[in-house]
């Protein structure tokens, strides 16, 4: 397997939209094996393939504690929201950056797993906020795309600052 180079901002290529995956064959489970590699190896909770600069709607996810109960959604839709939860959220292509953002508290998805199989289930809690986070990387948005304008601001000055610090 291998460890997938994560984009990280200012990159535009966070940007982009992805696209449904047509084709379940081999090749597409040796790039989600990959992707739970490098999720697990970031540490991280999830991971969207726009992430690792590939632009079609791939997430794994794993928030369990002992990082054993992988999930693969592709092709992912919410159907239903309920409630709201805020949640302070971090980022893989936003590292050393955390805010608290507004997300729903229920959701309802609807996927495929790397089989092309549908799946649907019920989310709530912390499953709930790292799905739409990892959606939202689907559509191009990053969650500093959800603070106010001086939040970001002040957000991506401090990513900045980090960049420069770790350059030296």
């Amino acid at each position: 397997m291998t460890i997938l180079n994560i984009l990280t901002l200012p990159d535009k290529r966070l940007k982009t939209v992805a696209k449904p995956v047509e084709k379940f064959d081999a090749q597409l489970k040796i790039f989600v094996a990959d992707m739970l590699e490098t999720m697990y190896e970031a540490p991280g909770i999830g991971l969207a393939a726009t992430q690792v600069d590939v632009h079609q709607q791939i997430v794994v996810i794993d928030v369990s504690e002992e990082k054993d109960q992988p999930l693969c959604l592709i092709n992912p839709k919410i159907t239903k929201k309920e409630g709201q939860q805020i949640h302070e959220e971090g980022c893989l292509s936003v590292p050393d950056i955390y805010a608290k953002v507004k997300r729903a508290s229920y959701i309802e998805v609807e996927a495929q797993n790397e089989k092309g199989e549908n799946i649907s289930f019920q989310a709530e809690e912390l499953l709930a906020v790292c799905i739409q986070h990892e959606l939202d990387h689907l559509k191009g948005i990053v969650f500093l795309d959800h603070l106010s304008p001086l939040k970001r601001k002040m957000a991506l000055k401090k990513l900045e600052k980090e960049k420069q610090a770790k350059a030296l």
